[in-house]
């Protein structure tokens, strides 16, 4: 890519000044009055305002644009650097990123956070004001997508060539709204006036062919040549967003794919007076990046989620493939040019796509096409539980992608007559068990088989989410392919989640261990000196309550609650799902409130039960225990019989912006899935960071951690995954647990009553059902007395100022292992063998 050294006028793209202008860190240099300029040169020739008509929103974008420019910039600079060298490049491959506000973040990596404070100041505007006014991108939903964010900021930080291919959703998952305690969802059009951080990048559309049949040729040497026929055509428009590192060494990008149709409008029928008919086709095609995760209960919505994981997948790969072809004549050297991260199983169509690609456009042959796709593929699984490991019916995708399910049979044919008869000769189970295709009715199309059988990695991302990988989801993939799978622990930004969201702290931060933590987070280890210094402490506890004192405002604001800051702020955010157990967190509320109610006078600190938490649209369950905690919440903090000691608050609209808030005034973090469900978490790693204290169990990342925080800052409780599976192989009988407690009992027998719901019979009746008849899949029951004698340690420690304090600082200081730096260097070193590309 060309690029030039002269210097630009104001209000063009800023280039960075030579490396003798710039402050050490950073590779970004603006004074206030460069920037103030350039605000008011965009807030004039990019939106016709001047300072009397601008609103809030006009002086945020022209602040955006303000700071884009020079992070552009250093863009060009960087992809001259990868492309001129002929880089080696990863390509991660994501349904999702919950990238969060881009304004602050991108402030504060370039080092342009203090400029643009000064400069917005002498425009009489306070830069948090403007942070406020961003929407959050809706390109996420959990953890998969702040995990995937995350991993982006600490690619460019370590100056890796990287590139994030995903989609551009019109529409983020959904605005949530309670009405009466019950979840509402509305539309979330965070893109309605187009982004500024967004470049748009017609001259890359990609064309792509889904449905239709193949017709299938053999010429005089006996090759097969596959013709696609009858198709439809979707169109792939690529919007670039630059992701710039923490000192701005580099900045890579990600690249989302927006469906549009490949004809606008049927002239013809339009003519003819049929004017939705004339655009029906461009109304289908725009759907496929209109909503992040439609609902899949019907076959529409089946249907409408696997065209929208093959668009991404077939779009990127075709522009992978672009970009290395422009640069190599050779596909041989593909896998050292190209490597493909599949963030989870909904890539996984990477495999017969590249296939496809590589088979029926490059002429590459079979095997040489099978040990490219192998050399270049690696796949990331982020569940152990089996209904989120995809599968597709042979059906719907004969349907939508015939040539495809043609190379899976072939894929598998080979697998299973050469590879696994080789290793177990005459072993037709062993052959149903290691199957692509389940033999079921109709058959499905395993994915998670798929992208394990064509990637040259499996990972898991915590150590025991990788062991039960091995043995449990995977058994005898491992047996066949033993260095298959490995580990890479997941990891946080320390950028967004303590430097940007966690100001005070940060700067305390910065002055006992020095300004370097945010690009090495182990330096926190610093902090332990300190444990046991009071002033130290102190100092803590109070951006602690400072950081409370701002979040009680919200709550207000939102909810109408009021809370005290001097109360223990425990808080569980996370997707709703049982197996998080939102709902045992729900038992020890009413237990509590119910021992409150026998003793008003009950010596326990006061306490906030604070929740965010989205459920998918179509999960009855999970809906109706947010209706649960919102209809128990509004009796709880409307009963003057317990002294305000208890009260319980459910956010509306969990998003990242929120979570930024509610992270840095937490004091506990519910971390309570079932062992051996949650693969992970970030969550639990993002609490810690900012010195809250876990409550969990020994799952996922909740394991390590413990490991580093040590056994004494944090609260373990419940089985372990060993215990778990014991008890489910005897036998688990929740009513066991039922009748042996009468606490437990008596809170059961609570929630299913009408006494939450007096106006509506039967309301909440489905919790209490899905915990004794319905069988408590997730075991909820039998943890309960272990939690409650775990809560009942947190009211102690909690009364014990001092020792709180150093338990919240230790933890601090000790989750250095948890950055996504630590994490994408196991990748880059283990997995994709990524060298740096330093910029000059």
């Amino acid at each position: 890519m060309s690029h030039t050294k002269a210097s630009r006028k104001n209000g063009d793209c800023a280039k960075t000044p030579s490396a003798t202008a710039v402050a050490p860190a950073f590779r970004i240099h603006a004074g206030p009055d460069e920037l103030k300029s350039a605000i008011l040169n965009h807030l004039k020739c990019s939106l016709a305002r001047d300072t009397g008509s601008a609103t809030k929103r006009d002086w945020w974008i022209s602040t955006s644009r303000a700071v884009q420019d020079r992070i552009i910039s250093r863009f060009i600079d960087t992809m001259a650097a990868q492309t001129n060298g002929n880089a080696r490049r990863l390509y991660y491959l994501s349904l999702e990123y919950l990238m969060g506000r881009m304004l602050k973040n991108n402030v504060v990596n370039s080092g342009l956070y203090e400029p643009a404070k000064e400069a917005l100041k002498g425009l009489n505007l306070d830069i948090d004001d403007l942070f406020e006014v961003e929407e959050d991108m809706g390109l996420g939903n959990g953890g998969l997508g702040r995990l995937a964010a995350c991993f982006m900021d600490s690619l460019a930080t370590l100056e890796l060539p990287a590139v994030g291919y995903g989609i551009r959703y019109q529409f983020g998952l959904f605005r949530q709204n309670f009405v009466e305690g019950k979840q509402v969802e509305s539309p979330d059009d965070w893109s309605k006036f187009g982004s500024p951080w967004e470049i748009v990048r017609p001259e890359y559309e990609r064309s792509i062919k889904i449905f239709g049949r193949i017709n299938t040729r053999f010429d005089n040497l006996g090759n097969s040549h596959h013709e696609w026929a009858d198709y439809k055509e979707l169109v792939g428009l690529p919007y670039d967003i630059p992701i710039v590192g923490y000192g701005a060494k580099t900045v890579n990008f990600m690249r989302l794919w927006e469906s549009k149709t490949g004809k606008e409008l049927d002239l013809d029928v339009f003519n003819r007076g049929s004017y939705v008919d004339a655009v029906r086709e461009k109304t289908w095609a725009e759907s496929v990046s209109k909503v992040l995760y439609p609902n899949d209960t019907s076959e529409n919505g089946k249907e409408l989620r696997l065209v929208q994981q093959y668009f991404f997948v077939a779009c990127s790969l075709y522009d992978i493939m672009r970009r290395f072809t422009k640069m190599n004549s050779n596909l041989e050297l593909f896998p050292e040019k190209v490597a493909v991260q599949l963030n989870d199983t909904h890539p996984a169509i990477s495999v017969a796509e590249l296939m496809r690609q590589l088979v029926d456009e490059h002429s590459v042959g079979w095997e040489k096409a099978w040990e490219l796709t192998r050399k270049t593929l690696a796949y990331t699984n982020h569940t152990l539980l089996p209904e989120a490991l995809e599968k597709w019916s042979v059906p719907l995708f004969e349907r939508v992608l015939p040539r495809h399910l043609q190379i899976i049979y072939e894929i598998n044919r080979r697998f299973l007559t050469e590879t696994v008869e080789a290793r177990w000769p005459g072993d037709d189970s062993k052959k149903r068990d290691l199957s692509l295709i389940e033999e079921s009715n109709p058959k499905m199309i395993r994915m998670a088989y798929l992208s394990v059988v064509g990637s040259h990695s499996v990972n898991g991302v915590a150590a025991i989410h990788t062991k039960l990988l091995r043995e449990k989801l995977f058994p005898a993939f491992d047996e066949l392919w033993p260095t298959l799978f490995n580990n890479k622990t997941n990891g946080i930004t320390p950028r967004r989640w303590l430097k940007s969201c966690n100001p005070a702290l940060s700067s305390l931060a910065d002055r006992l261990v020095g300004p370097d933590w945010p690009a090495d987070l182990d330096k926190l280890r610093g902090l332990e000196k300190f444990a046991d210094d009071p002033t130290v402490l102190a100092e803590f506890m109070a951006i602690k309550r400072a950081n409370k004192e701002t979040l009680a405002a919200i709550i207000k604001k939102e909810t109408g609650v009021e809370v005290s800051p001097d109360a223990l702020f425990d808080v569980q955010i996370k997707r709703l799902h049982e197996y998080k157990r939102q709902h045992l967190n729900l038992l020890h509320i009413l237990t509590r409130y119910r021992n409150l109610l026998h003793n008003p006078d009950l010596d326990v600190p006061p306490r906030v039960v604070l929740f965010g938490a989205k459920a998918a649209p179509g999960y009855a369950l999970a809906k109706r225990i947010i209706e649960a905690i919102n209809r128990v919440g509004e009796v709880i903090n409307n009963d003057a019989r317990i002294k305000g000691k208890l009260k319980v608050v459910f956010l509306p609209n969990y998003r990242v912006s929120l979570a930024e808030r509610i992270i840095p005034a937490a004091d506990l973090s519910e971390q309570i899935s079932t062992a051996g469900k949650e693969a992970s978490g970030t969550g639990n790693m993002k609490l810690a960071l900012n010195g809250a204290l876990t409550i969990g169990t020994l799952d996922g990342a909740n394991i390590e951690i413990k490991e580093e925080v040590g056994d004494d800052n944090i609260f373990i409780f419940g089985m372990t995954v060993e215990e778990v599976e014991a008890l489910r192989a005897k036998g688990y009988n929740p009513y066991d647990y039922y009748y042996a407690n009468s606490d437990l009992r008596e809170v059961v027998d609570w929630v299913g009553s009408d006494y939450f719901t007096p106006e509506a019979k039967g309301e909440l009746s489905s919790i209490r059902e899905s915990l004794l008849p319905g069988g408590d899949p997730f075991m909820c029951l039998a943890d309960y007395e272990s939690y409650v004698r775990a809560q009942n340690m947190v009211d102690a420690a909690y009364r014990d100022k001092n020792r709180w304090a150093k338990m919240a600082l230790l933890n601090t200081a000790r989750v250095g292992k948890f950055s996504s730096d630590r994490t994408i260097r196991e990748y880059a070193t283990e997995i994709w063998n990524l060298p740096p590309v330093p910029v000059p």
